[in-house]
């Protein structure tokens, strides 16, 4: 049986990893997610409340926006619970931009800013993985032992 007579030293190490403080695909780009506009396409109610259930606020949050203003045209108001919800999404992920700004995306490109937040939640659920390797080499004092030979 061989002893240790020395332990590795310990290696601290610090990775510091930052996300991107822009939106990570544009408000048209919906060929990023094929899967996402399809959904948002054949059914947009299903697919406001799968997106937000995904951002961890209240599955039937969209459902409250009053006479589905987004779908069926904003008229002369913004949707007040997709505007909250782009907002919430800008400000969790420190995206730049204003109320004004959300307020024009929704009421210009309504479905195509829920396809955004969407692809947005999906893309920063992503975990993020990190494989770090080091070897150590130590010199081990060899023992010498003699066995009996049969």
């Amino acid at each position: 049986m061989q002893t240790v007579s020395v332990q590795p030293l310990a290696v601290s190490q610090t990775v510091t990893v930052t996300q991107s403080n822009d939106w990570n695909s544009g408000i048209c780009d919906c060929c990023d997610d094929c899967g996402i506009c399809c959904l948002a396409f054949w059914c947009f109610p299903c697919f406001q409340c799968k997106t937000v259930n995904d951002f961890k606020e209240c599955l039937c949050l969209p459902l409250l926006d009053p006479f589905c203003m987004g779908y069926i045209g904003c008229g002369t108001a913004c949707p007040p619970i997709s505007l909250a919800m782009r907002a919430s999404v800008r400000e969790r992920y420190r995206i730049p931009g204003s109320i004004c700004d959300d307020c024009c995306m929704l009421c210009w490109c309504y479905s195509c800013s829920w396809c955004q937040m969407a692809r947005e939640i999906k893309k920063r659920k992503q975990p993020f993985t990190f494989v770090t390797a080091q070897t150590t080499s130590m010199q081990m004092p060899v023992q010498h032992t003699l066995y009996p030979q049969m």
